[in-house]
């Protein structure tokens, strides 16, 4: 059999390429700017972090005028090396010394420490207590960790923060994700195990919307473990 003429050929079907979702392309785009700042710091004989960070500060003065949450927190500074990080660690002021109430931020770059952020309103906080004489050691462990990218679920994880109050210190670490058990509970067990955190401390966990709904970073704290 003879192909038909030309004119009477069914045209070829052109598919268009899927479609990107935004968040998907949002990861991809901040996942090559990361490449291409690792290898700049290398060419220049540093040494490279995983990800860049970025430490905030907040202090809240008793009988000052009350501001929102938002305008109290300050970037203080951020590193993306261990020559950098070493300089800022260097000059961290330790929980012992600083006023109550104080709350020291270290975020991954582009999370502010905010309920609200995009990275964090779908996720949620591990909480942990200390007596003021032993959270220092504790906090600086928790800082090691999250900047040598221990931490289990670590794509999952937004920061971690230091909350000094009245009578105790308190450790939060953020994840993206309240709703997936499994990453929440693993970041429990993967935080117990890199603290040697003793059996006697309890932890306890918190989603960002219970917070956003209750105005309450630790009150109310809806799982145990």
């Amino acid at each position: 059999m003879q192909p038909p003429p030309p004119e009477q050929r069914k045209p070829e079907q052109e598919y268009d390429a899927p479609a990107v979702p935004s968040a998907d392309k949002d990861q991809a785009e901040a996942e090559a700017e990361e490449s291409e700042r690792r290898n700049r710091e290398l060419k220049a004989g540093l040494h490279p972090l995983r990800r860049k960070f970025v430490l905030w500060y907040t202090r809240r003065t008793p009988g000052a005028r009350s501001q929102s949450y938002e305008d109290n927190i300050k970037k203080t500074i951020d590193f993306s090396t261990v020559e950098s990080f070493w300089v800022c660690y260097c000059h961290l002021a330790r929980p012992s010394s600083l006023p109550s109430p104080t709350d020291l931020h270290l975020f991954k770059e582009g999370i502010r420490p905010l309920w609200e952020d995009p990275a964090n309103r779908n996720g949620g906080k591990w909480i942990i207590r200390f007596k003021k004489a032993v959270s220092g050691r504790f906090w600086e462990d928790l800082v090691l960790v999250l900047v040598g990218d221990q931490l289990d679920y670590s794509d999952d994880v937004c920061g971690v923060v230091l909350s000094v109050r009245f009578s105790e210190d308190i450790l939060s670490v953020w994840n993206r994700n309240a709703s997936d058990h499994q990453a929440v509970m693993t970041l429990r067990d993967s935080i117990k195990r890199h603290l040697k955190l003793p059996h006697s401390y309890l932890m306890e966990y918190k989603p960002h919307d219970a917070s956003l709904r209750d105005n309450s970073s630790y009150r109310n704290t809806w799982l145990r473990g």
